[in-house]
C-alpha cells in the first residue's frame, strides 16, 4: 500500500511540475512587478558599459530603454559575471541577458531567445606591425578572448586553428583583452566585430590596429529570456519591430555605430514569416 501511494505521489508531483512549466507567466509576472530587469556585460562597448561620469551607457541599454517606455515598465540594469549569465537567468536574479548575446543552438536548449536584432561576425585583431596578416599566421601565437563569450565557442568550432597556436588566454572581459593586447600580452584577439571595431574606433590611432581578412563565423544577437517565457521574447518583439518601423531604432543606431550595422529592420520580414 505504502508502494502504490508512494508511485501516486511521484506521479502527482509530476503532473505538477509539468503543470507549471507549462504556464508562462513571463510577461504577466514583469508587468505586475512594474520593471524589467536587464543581465548585461558592463564592460562591453559598444553594447553596454560604464562611461567617463560612471553611468551605464550603450547600444543595448539604450534599446532596453525605448522598449521599457513602451511596455510601460521601468528598466533596471543588473551588470552581471557573463561567465555566470545562465545561472543568474535560471535562478530569476534577472529577467533577460540583453548584451550583445549571439544565439547559437547550445544556447537555445537553455534558454529563450527573441528575434535577431543584430548581426555580428568574429573576427581578429591584431596590432598593426605584428606581422600577423592572416589567420594562418597565428599559428604559435598567443590568442586571448573573453571567457564565456561565443568567441571560445568559435575557437573550439575551428580547431585547426586553435590547435596551432601557441597558447590562449581567457580575460574576464573584452575590454580587458583588449588592453592585453595593446600591451603585448598577447598577439592576436578573437573578439565580436561589433565590439573590436568600435573599439578600434574609439582609439587614438586606430591604424595601431589591424582585422584579419577571415571571418571564422556570421552570427546574430538575440535577447534570452527563460525557457517557456514566450509571452516576454513576444512583447519585446512586437516593440523591437515598432521601434524599427517608425524611425526610433535608426536614431539610437546612429548615436553608437560610425559604420552600418545590420539591426532589426533587416529581420522583421523573415520573423513575421
Amino acid at each position: 500500500m505504502k508502494k502504490i501511494f508512494a508511485l501516486l505521489l511521484s506521479a502527482l508531483l509530476l503532473m505538477t511540475a509539468c503543470a507549471a512549466v507549462a504556464e508562462d507567466t513571463g510577461l504577466a509576472d514583469v508587468m505586475a512587478k512594474g520593471s524589467l530587469v536587464m543581465g548585461f556585460d558592463e564592460a562591453y562597448p559598444p553594447m553596454g558599459f560604464v562611461d567617463a561620469n560612471g553611468e551605464h551607457v550603450g547600444f543595448d541599454i539604450d534599446l532596453a530603454k525605448e522598449v521599457c517606455k513602451r511596455m510601460g515598465v521601468e528598466l533596471v540594469l543588473q551588470p552581471i559575471s557573463w561567465d555566470a549569465k545562465e545561472l543568474e537567468l535560471a535562478n530569476k536574479n534577472i529577467d533577460c541577458i540583453w548584451s550583445g548575446l549571439t544565439i547559437t543552438p547550445e544556447r537555445r536548449e537553455q534558454m529563450l531567445f527573441t528575434m535577431p536584432y543584430l548581426a555580428n561576425e568574429q573576427i581578429m585583431v591584431v596590432m598593426a606591425d605584428s606581422g600577423i596578416a592572416a589567420v594562418s599566421d597565428t599559428a604559435g601565437k598567443v590568442l586571448g578572448t573573453q571567457a564565456g563569450s561565443a568567441s571560445v565557442d568559435v575557437l573550439e568550432a575551428n580547431p585547426d586553428v586553435k590547435n596551432a597556436l601557441g597558447d590562449v588566454v581567457l580575460s574576464d572581459d573584452f575590454v580587458a583583452a583588449l588592453m592585453d593586447l595593446k600591451l603585448g600580452g598577447i598577439d592576436v584577439l578573437l573578439i565580436d566585430s561589433v565590439v573590436g571595431n568600435y573599439y578600434i574606433s574609439q582609439q587614438d590611432d586606430p591604424a595601431a590596429f589591424a582585422v584579419l581578412p577571415e571571418v571564422l563565423q556570421a552570427e546574430e544577437y538575440g535577447i534570452a529570456v527563460r525557457l517557456g517565457e514566450q509571452t516576454l521574447a513576444d512583447a519585446i518583439n512586437a516593440q523591437l519591430i515598432a521601434i524599427a518601423e517608425d524611425g526610433t531604432l535608426d536614431t539610437i543606431r546612429a548615436a553608437w555605430f560610425a559604420n552600418d550595422v545590420t539591426v532589426v529592420a533587416d529581420y522583421i520580414e523573415a520573423y513575421k514569416k
